[in-house]
Parts: structure tokens; C-alpha cells; sequence
């Protein structure tokens, strides 16, 4: 079916945003639950941080395979696949025994959902076009934020009433949902497929997105306020219970105000976008994400830090990525026209491969000190700010010349 043909609406758009939250909530269910898995499985901080990091890992390589898969297949029988694959992951992941296929499960589980989160984008930019689609991506956004804040709250409550394995369960019955609505009201937007699926093409494509530097500045922005988020991620719960004495219930419910920013950024982000262009809410956004984690490392530096004073920065620094995140994503995508899928598989692959490694390192970042994680979570912004301001003053100098 042809993108000219397609009529976007807002069942449509209430799919795809349920499509790009079944990751999120996968992973962010386990999170609070961690501590007790490694007790409960006999391992340290530093092999069930595995858990976390190879789902953000192969949520990176998923993403990579799966937009040229959907430039050359189409988005729908892809997405369909994936979410099959990411039900079957959730299964092994919620019966495992040892850390082993409890690690594996996760892999199949996330591989699978980084369909749904590389394409969900992917279908916004086919139907939207590239300034439609910044707005639209603020309603993505926005949804991946309600999963984020509802996830650990439940997953910490799950976890402290019937063990960690029950958050694991809860992916299957969301991805089952999702994907039988996504077989039957996901109409084929991919107006030109690609002609063949040959790796020296599949690599020249990328070749050719990556020569983009207005599309690089755009996802490295991108990347590094998100990088600052799973650094968070990685440690807090682990502060909150070692060093807080708190449990998993009470992280997650303190965990609201950080995804509830998100929400509330993303939320006003759509309502913006009105009146300010990509570059000034990318920036607008990054500055108070520089904001936030400046105030953490004054906390950290001060011995200051508690429930408090760890969580609110937080919060005005996933507030402000709800303002860039999108805006930095439908920017990026839109530099690579006629490869809509595989720009954004390529984007997902660099911030989700740096968040990852990111996250393997948090505990060791932990060891030296909660000084050097906080200047670690400063440190992002300023990359962000950087790689974004390069971008905008290429487009304005391409600007200035047409």
C-alpha cells in the first residue's frame, strides 16, 4: 500500500506509540528487581548488570538489522516478526533458573522489540514527513514515558509482593496484545522498498547515512542525553538500596518523578513545536538536561544527596531530553531520504550500543565514587549540546547558500 493512500489518524498514532513502549516496559520492569536476582541467583552487581546491558545491546543490533530489513520487506511483516520474537524472549526470561537463560531470555526479548521501537519511528516519518513528524514523535515519546513511569513502580511492587520473576511476565501479555493489534490495523507504509537485501548494499546504505553530518550531530545529541538516563538507571536502584537502605517498592515509587518529567516534557514538547523549530527545542531541551545533572554533582560534591536531591535533578533532566529526544530523532531521520529505515535502525544501533557500554561500566563509575558517576551524568549534556550545535550550524550555513 502506498504512504499517499494511507490516512493518519489517532488509533493509528495510539498504535504505533504502543508499539514503541512495549520495549521500554520490558526493561524497565526488571530494574528494581535486580538486587534480589543477583541474591536470589548467587551472583554479583557486576554479572546481573548482564541483564541490563545485553538487553540495551541487542536492542542496539536489533535496530540495526531491522531497518533494512523493513526498507526491503516493508514495515508490517517485519514489526509482526519482531514482536513474535520479543513474546518468546519474555517467556524464557520469566522461567529461568540461573543467570544463564535468565541473560539469554533477555537477549531474545529485546532483539525482538527493537523492531517495534526502530519502526514505530520509522512509520511516524512515512506518514508525517519530516517537520509533521516532530510533533507526532512528542506523542511516541510521551507514551514511552508513561511506560517508563509506570514500569518501575509496578515492577518494584511486583517484585517485593511475589519475586522477581513475576516482572517478566507482564511483557508477554503486552506483546501479545500489541502485536495482534498491529496484525490487524498496521496498514504498509513503506511507499518504495528497497530492491535487494545484498550485505555490500545493506552497508553502503549505512555508509552513506553515516557521511551525513547534520544526521550524526542529530543522533549523537540524542545519544548522549539518553546515555546520562541508563547511567542513572544502571546505579540508582543500588544507591537507593545499599546506601539509602531503602527497598524495591520505594525506588520505584521515587523513580515516578524522573519519568513523569519525561512524560511532562514530551507532553509539552507537542504543544511547542507549534512555535519553535527542531534546533531551538533540541537545544532548548539539552540545556535543561545540563541543568539537572549540574545540580547532581553539586549534591554529590556535597554530601548531600538523598531521596531528594537524587531523584528531582533527575527529573529535570529526563524533562528536558522529553523536549529534545523527539525533535534530535525526526531531525535525524529525515536526513536520509529514501532510507527512512534504515537511518533509524542505524541511530537506535549508536545510542542504544553507547548506552549500553555505559551501563556495563556504571558499577565500576560506582566504585570510584557517587563524585565521578554524577561528573559522568554531567558529562553527557555537554557532549549533547556539542554534537547538536555543530548539526544546527551546518543546516543554517546549507541555509544560508540555497
Amino acid at each position: 500500500m502506498k504512504t499517499a493512500s494511507i490516512h493518519p489518524s489517532s488509533s493509528l498514532m495510539t498504535l504505533l506509540s504502543a508499539m514503541a513502549l512495549t520495549s521500554p516496559l520490558a526493561l524497565n520492569l526488571f530494574v528494581p528487581a535486580m538486587p534480589d536476582a543477583a541474591r536470589s541467583l548467587g551472583v554479583d552487581i557486576n554479572t546481573i548488570q548482564l541483564t541490563f546491558t545485553s538487553y540495551l545491546l541487542m536492542l542496539a543490533v536489533g535496530q540495526l538489522i531491522s531497518g533494512p530489513l523493513a526498507d526491503f520487506f516493508g514495515r508490517r511483516p517485519v514489526l509482526l516478526w519482531g514482536l513474535a520474537l520479543h513474546i518468546i524472549g519474555s517467556a524464557l526470561a520469566a522461567v529461568a533458573q540461573d543467570i544463564s537463560f535468565l541473560v539469554a531470555g533477555r537477549v531474545l526479548q529485546a532483539l525482538g522489540g527493537s523492531t517495534a521501537m526502530s519502526l514505530a519511528r520509522t512509520v511516524i516519518v512515512d506518514l508525517y514527513g519530516r517537520q509533521g513528524a516532530a510533533g507526532k514523535m512528542g506523542y511516541m515519546v510521551m507514551a514511552i514515558a508513561i511506560a517508563q513511569s509506570i514500569a518501575p513502580t509496578l515492577g518494584g511492587f511486583l517484585n517485593l509482593w511475589y519475586g522477581w520473576n513475576a516482572t517478566l511476565l507482564l511483557p508477554i501479555v503486552i506483546g501479545s496484545v500489541v502485536m495482534a493489534a498491529t496484525f490487524k490495523w498496521l496498514p504498509e507504509t513503506c511507499e518504495q522498498k528497497s530492491d535487494n537485501l545484498r550485505l555490500g548494499r545493506v552497508l553502503g546504505q549505512y555508509g552513506n547515512v553515516l557521511t551525513s553530518s547534520e544526521y550524526l550531530g542529530y543522533a549523537l545529541s540524542t545519544t548522549f542525553i539518553a546515555t546520562a538516563f541508563y547511567m542513572f538507571v544502571g546505579s540508582s536502584p543500588y544507591i537507593v538500596i545499599d546506601l539509602f537502605g531503602g527497598n524495591s517498592a520505594q525506588f520505584g515509587s521515587w523513580f515516578l518523578a524522573v519519568s513523569l518529567a519525561f512524560m511532562a516534557g514530551s507532553f509539552l514538547s507537542t504543544r511547542l513545536a507549534k512555535w519553535l523549530n527542531i534546533d531551538r527545542m533540541v537545544m532548548l531541551g539539552n540545556s535543561l538536561s545540563l541543568f539537572g545533572a549540574g545540580l547532581l554533582l553539586l549534591f554529590a560534591l556535597e554530601a548531600k544527596l538523598s531521596m531528594f536531591t537524587l531523584f528531582l535533578p533527575m527529573a529535570l533532566v529526563t524533562f528536558g531530553r522529553g523536549f529534545s529526544q523527539p525533535n534530535a530523532q525526526s531531525g535525524a531521520i529525515a536526513c536520509a531520504s529514501g532510507s527512512a529505515g534504515t537511518a533509524s535502525g542505524l541511530m537506535g544501533f549508536i545510542q542504544l550500543l553507547t548506552g549500553g557500554l555505559m551501563a556495563q561500566i556504571t558499577p565500576w563509575l560506582m566504585q570510584q565514587g557517587l563524585v565521578v558517576l554524577m561528573s559522568s551524568i554531567l558529562a553527557a549534556p555537554v557532549l549533547a549540546i556539542i554534537c547538536h550545535s555543530y548539526s544546527w550550524h551546518r543546516r543554517s550555513a546549507k541555509a544560508t547558500h540555497a
